[in-house]
């Protein structure tokens, strides 16, 4: 039975991971922020560690006699002022694990990546493990934090430390334990999405995430990167199924990707509540598509339909939010209004 530390098991990834590894069979320690009680994974059985990935001599107490590693730590942010704690999080706490694991004499480590640390696609296109990153010149720390965390693992790698890296894309399901996550389904059925534009975003289930880790885990190869993906939507074929799905209505207006960004910056001058801010909606315009072949073929990954991803986790979130039947006027359509009385103000012309 082998000796499993997994870091961020309380997010939403690392809960149904530590699943996973238990069904497997692994005996769990977990790395847990002190700050973090960890409830949601009462039922499981684990040893606790008390830290973090920035914690040095927590991180080396997790990794002590351990048989692999499953790096599930990382920060979400689409803000320029959580630059610095980003880079803190991502990079200088996985080049910190993974030194502690290489000392430790660690068998593997799966590091978790994300999608976006190869960039967005080309505008309608897919991209793979092959593409070179493309964000560094648009203004997107979390991606840029996450392709420099992927260089920092492996250049512990090239030490000796077997590391293959799973890169996730935008995942989605049930049993959020912190509630945080899946922030677009969470928008939409909170009316919190004024408006959308030509980008495009590839949904997986969390749980099939899981389930690709472990088979990097079993049959990844050392060095390696693997997208695990699933559909390929354009943000108005996802918010027509959302609809679809929730029996509440798609957000109603399509603007070209500048009018959407003006309007943004307008609302922010103004000091008004953002329903979308300028990062969000500049990264809204992108292309966030990808092929999971890699995946596929090599480790023999198989995600579910999207169909029943979509369902349980629209009538997860509807539970959690306490949505039952039709909702008030969100924020998102609120702001709206207030962004086109603002670009009339300033001689703008929204569609």
């Amino acid at each position: 039975m082998p000796q499993t530390l997994i870091t961020g098991a309380t997010g939403f990834l690392g809960s149904h991971l530590a699943r996973a590894l238990a069904a497997r069979g692994d005996e769990l320690r977990l790395l847990i922020r002190r700050s973090d009680d960890g409830a949601a994974l009462d039922d499981l059985v684990f040893e606790r560690v008390n830290g973090d990935v920035t914690d040095r001599r927590a991180v080396r107490r997790a990794v002590a006699g351990v048989d692999r590693v499953f790096n599930c730590a990382g920060m979400t942010s689409m803000q320029p002022e959580s630059a610095g704690k980003l880079f803190r999080v991502n990079v200088d706490g996985t080049r910190m694990l993974c030194e502690e694991a290489l000392d430790a004499g660690v068998q593997r480590l799966v590091h978790t990546s994300a999608a976006a640390a190869l960039g967005p696609a080309a505008p309608g296109g897919r991209a793979d493990e092959t593409q070179r990153f493309s964000a560094a010149a648009r203004g997107i720390p979390y991606a840029r934090s996450k392709h420099e965390a992927e260089a920092a693992a492996l250049e512990i790698a090239a030490h000796g430390l077997d590391v293959v890296i799973v890169n996730p894309t935008y995942a989605i399901g049930p049993e959020d334990p912190a509630g945080n996550s899946m922030v677009i389904l969470r928008r939409f059925l909170e009316g919190n999405i004024p408006a959308y534009v030509n980008g495009g975003i590839n949904i997986c289930d969390v749980r099939d995430v899981a389930d690709g880790m472990l088979r990097a885990d079993a049959a990844g190869g050392a060095g390696e990167r693997y997208i695990l993906g699933g559909r390929n939507f354009t943000l108005q074929r996802l918010f027509a199924d959302l609809a679809r799905v929730s029996g509440l209505p798609a957000p109603a207006l399509k603007l070209p990707a500048p009018v959407l960004l003006t309007g943004a910056e307008i609302v922010e001058r103004l000091g008004l509540p953002v329903a979308v801010s300028t990062e969000e909606a500049r990264a809204a315009s992108l292309w966030w598509t990808y092929s999971a072949a890699k995946a596929k073929r090599e480790l023999g990954f198989s995600p579910r339909p999207h169909e029943e991803t979509l369902v349980d986790a629209v009538n997860w979130l509807k539970a959690d939010l306490g949505i039952t039947g039709e909702r008030e006027q969100g924020l998102g359509e609120q702001a709206l209004g207030a962004v086109a009385a603002a670009a009339r103000a300033a001689g703008r012309l929204l569609p």
